[in-house]
């Protein structure tokens, strides 16, 4: 690995001109130590830095990335369509096509409404849950991330949780007061809070794979649990896919487990790379958003041509016959090695899985909520991951994140990381 002279300079401007150097917090490398890298440009499973460094890429771009850096379909669409115009400000057919393949994916979507990101779309589900109820109270779980609008910041996952931030400052304390948290997988602890306050609920919001804990599944009849117990109080069961959505399964996890939402919030693979985010369910639900209804919500780049055409090239690229079968293959080949590697090294871990996500806990015991996901030792993970970086793999810079396979990750990419996870575990036992 060459020096990184032109990162370290990069970066010292960063810190001049951006908050804390950075424009989302995990990216400052805080929780791992070093300086974060600087990356120039990504092909692949692969990006490089502003000194020409080469790093196997497991970020890939929060999970966005499915298809890896720069698919040449995806980058086909995008220049076509940037001849044509990057925005419009007005209705395109492109936007018509795209919730057409989601609707047909996930069914529960009847009607669909395109946005920039995926915290703009899980405020925007939680204003229209409130508006078709009537109801002012959000059940969330500890350790989940929603975004960053306030109704979601207290005892938060993802960025959150890597700073040890328990609730956002600025956020009024009458907004906290309208969330109810609850442990993750833990029915007991709903049906209580439904006991006391049902009809004050106007929906719970669930990860339906956790993974801003780190990857934590759920358990058996947990999510089966929280759609009877929406149902039977009138509230709604709002799934957040921003995630998992078009990675667990073609459509998401709701298509993997059988259980449909009321509402639906989507995110990340279905842009393609490009910022895009989606929420939709139950018609009758929708059409409270205006134009059809009172509540409301606008952007001016909702629906943005070039989003539009790289979320339609992924999905096209994602409907190829045995797509996820051969990416969970390769991530359940990487879950096996990294156990394999740690046990050999005499290094306690707990590793899951979902699919192509995956989230090694440095920790004994079995990860099921966010209270377990909290005893991990952090200061092994991070010289896990310094490790690693040194050896050109590049993980996500937080021990509550999901390591994100792409389809461009090869059987050789997998071999190597395992190899690599080897030298890395070695002696770790002792920090």
């Amino acid at each position: 690995m060459t020096p990184r002279d032109r990162s370290r300079e990069i970066w010292r401007r960063a810190l001049e001109v951006l908050v804390g150097g950075v424009n989302s917090p995990v990216r400052a490398f805080r929780a791992v130590g070093g300086e974060p890298i600087i990356v120039e440009r990504a092909s692949g499973g692969r990006i490089w830095d502003a000194d020409g460094n080469e790093y196997l890429d497991y970020i890939s771009s929060w999970g966005a990335m499915i298809l890896g850096h720069a698919h040449p379909a995806v980058t086909s669409a995008l220049r076509e369509q940037a001849e044509r115009g990057s925005s419009y400000g007005v209705t395109n057919e492109l936007e018509v096509q795209l919730a057409e393949q989601i609707r047909g994916a996930l069914p529960s979507m009847e009607r669909v409404r395109f946005v920039s990101s995926g915290s703009e779309a899980a405020m925007s589900a939680l204003r229209a849950a409130r508006g078709f109820t009537g109801r002012e109270l959000v059940v969330k779980f500890q350790g989940g991330y929603h975004g960053h609008a306030d109704s979601f910041l207290s005892e938060a996952g993802s960025g959150l949780a890597t700073f040890g931030i328990a609730a956002s400052a600025g956020v009024p304390e009458s907004f906290a007061a309208l969330t109810l948290n609850a442990p993750y997988n833990n029915p007991a602890a709903v049906k209580e809070i439904f006991a006391k306050r049902g009809k004050e609920i106007a929906a719970i919001f669930v990860e339906p794979v956790a993974a801003n804990m780190g990857v934590v599944p759920p358990e058996p009849g947990f999510l089966q649990m929280l759609r009877d117990v929406t149902a039977e109080h009138g509230s709604l069961l709002v799934f957040d896919e921003v995630i998992t959505g078009f990675r667990i399964a073609w459509g998401g996890a709701q298509n993997a487990v059988g259980i449909p939402p009321d509402l639906t919030v989507l995110g990340k693979i279905i842009g393609g790379g490009m910022p895009v985010a989606a929420y939709g369910g139950r018609a009758d639900v929708m059409k409270m958003v205006a134009p059809e209804g009172p509540v409301y919500q606008a952007g001016t780049l909702s629906g943005n041509p070039l989003a539009m055409r790289a979320g339609l090239s992924t999905l096209a690229e994602l409907r190829r016959p045995g797509f996820y079968e051969e990416l969970d293959a390769r991530a359940k080949r990487l879950a096996e090695g990294l156990t394999a590697a740690a046990k050999d090294a005499g290094v306690p871990v707990a590793i899951n899985r979902a699919g192509s996500l995956l989230t090694v806990f440095f920790t004994e015991g079995r990860v099921r909520d966010y209270a377990s996901a909290k005893h991990s030792n952090t200061e092994r993970f991070a010289t896990f991951f310094r490790r690693m970086f040194e050896r050109g793999i590049l993980l996500p810079p937080s021990q509550f994140e999901a390591l994100f396979l792409s389809a461009a990750h090869t059987d050789a990419d997998i071999a190597r990381t395992i190899a690599t996870a080897r030298e890395s575990f070695s002696g770790l036992t002792a920090n």
